[in-house]
């Protein structure tokens, strides 16, 4: 049996539309779509099949299912030919054991997703290639897309500019002036991206984007099109298959423009659905104190969702009041009996250096989602026994700024007292003034 896929409206059931069609909302009622996937001919394969075939498959060299995105092929974009497949070998990444930070907590079993461990430093790289590579098919059937554009808070820039330039695509990039860092800015830039800094916000960009995109035939690569879901719905797939196809019993992950939540969680639904998995995890979103319209809903039982102006945070990625995906993420959170809580600038940089004692290098976005932890785990929402999974969304080494400052004591702007600082040492070149400082940092560290 083919494997089919399609999108759909959310609200208007009958409205689908196929995947190779320029369309980012119902043109009945201007909802949001998703991708539906033929779930009986997924579910004609025995579940024991499909692990099988999966694992054969993962971080192998077999192209493209070597990538841990496109390994899932039949489940995620069907509708591609093989060779209009845009990969970077993206997915793979490691599961980490924090076993000291969860011994310190009191939880033992805590894990981190490290998808910042990819390509382009963060996890957008996996529904980036996912939408490329319908955009490379579109063109090879003859469709006119002069570029590809989105707006963004960096990653998203990021992962476009380098999938673009592999696929020999234009790419357009908007940011935000002044809210992006250096190491984040310099990518797209180095990968021949037109780069364009607006002075607003991440929503304000948002706006330019979906303007060009519906005067100039110009393609749009936001959440708001919703096949990059489908490539970022596979750390879902991925995190369990790396535990032997085992559920968590939480996930936690950080919130912005809540794209995220609702691809794992439709992950997870359709690994349910095909009988890879019996049964679902609790999802709680992270979201910044300076950014937290989900969190403000979510205080209300989601009875309604104001959109807000957004303020500055060191979590500059989920930096939007006003995010795409909210309906998607409300409804996710529903299904999974999910939480939202809330991290302030203090909480989240204490939580990401406070975690990078123990062995690693988070992101403040990654922080957000570590300070909601332990929010919960001190609530005892989370009690000990179960098995927790926070999910790390972009490299540290893209926040230089942040961490040097951080240890420099220099982030009193944003109310933060550097609990756990590490300030360099500064000492002459003899053996005795190296001693004497190498003695004294010892003695203060019992």
């Amino acid at each position: 049996m083919p494997y089919r896929a399609w999108f759909q409206c959310l609200h208007c059931e009958d409205e689908r539309y196929p995947l190779n069609e320029i369309v980012y909302e119902c043109r009945r009622c201007g909802g949001l779509l998703e991708v539906r996937h033929d779930m009986e001919a997924l579910a004609t394969r025995p579940a024991g099949e499909w692990r099988k075939l999966l694992d054969q498959r993962y971080m192998r060299t077999d192209f493209p299912f070597g990538s841990s995105v496109w390994g899932k092929k039949e489940m995620v974009c069907p509708e591609v030919a093989d060779e209009n497949v845009v990969s970077m070998y993206e997915g793979g990444s490691n599961l980490f054991w924090a076993e000291r930070l969860g011994r310190e907590l009191g939880i033992g079993d805590l894990w981190i997703k490290q998808c910042g461990n990819s390509h382009t430093g963060s996890f957008k790289d996996l529904g980036m290639t996912v939408l490329v590579s319908m955009v490379k098919q579109m063109i090879a059937e003859g469709k006119k897309i002069p570029a590809v554009a989105c707006a963004s808070t960096g990653d998203t820039s990021a992962a476009l500019a380098a999938y673009c330039a592999a696929a020999g695509i234009p790419a357009i990039v908007f940011l935000p002036k002044d809210k992006v860092s250096t190491s984040q800015l310099i990518q797209p830039i180095a990968n021949g991206a037109i780069t364009l800094t607006l002075p607003t916000d991440f929503d304000g960009c948002m706006k330019v984007a979906i303007e060009m995109s519906r005067r100039e035939n110009i393609y749009l690569a936001n959440s708001r099109n919703s096949l990059r879901i489908e490539g970022q719905k596979t750390v879902a797939i991925e995190l369990v298959q790396q535990d032997d196809w085992a559920v968590p019993d939480w996930v936690i992950i950080p919130g912005g423009n809540l794209g995220n939540v609702s691809a794992l969680g439709k992950g997870f639904l359709e690994m349910k659905a095909m009988g890879l998995i019996d049964r679902l995890p609790r999802l709680a979103v992270a979201q910044a104190a300076n950014a937290n319209p989900l969190y403000q809903s979510f205080l209300s039982g989601f009875a309604r969702f104001e959109p807000q102006k957004a303020r500055n945070t060191l979590a500059s990625a989920i930096q939007i009041g006003n995010p795409v995906s909210y309906e998607r993420a409300i409804r996710t959170l529903k299904r999974f009996d999910g939480v939202v809580e809330q991290a302030t600038e203090d909480e989240l940089a204490n939580a990401s250096a406070r975690a990078d004692r123990t062995g690693l290098f988070t992101c403040p976005h990654t922080g957000v989602a570590l300070a909601v932890l332990f929010k919960l785990v001190e609530r005892k929402v989370i009690v000990p026994g179960r098995k927790v999974l926070v999910i790390s969304t972009a490299h540290g080494l893209k926040f230089p700024d942040f961490k040097i400052r951080y240890h420099e004591h220099q982030l009193h702007e944003f109310g933060v007292e550097a609990r756990h600082a590490n300030r360099l040492i500064d000492v002459g070149a003899d053996y005795d003034s190296v001693r004497g400082a190498v003695l004294k940092a010892l003695e203060s560290r019992l």
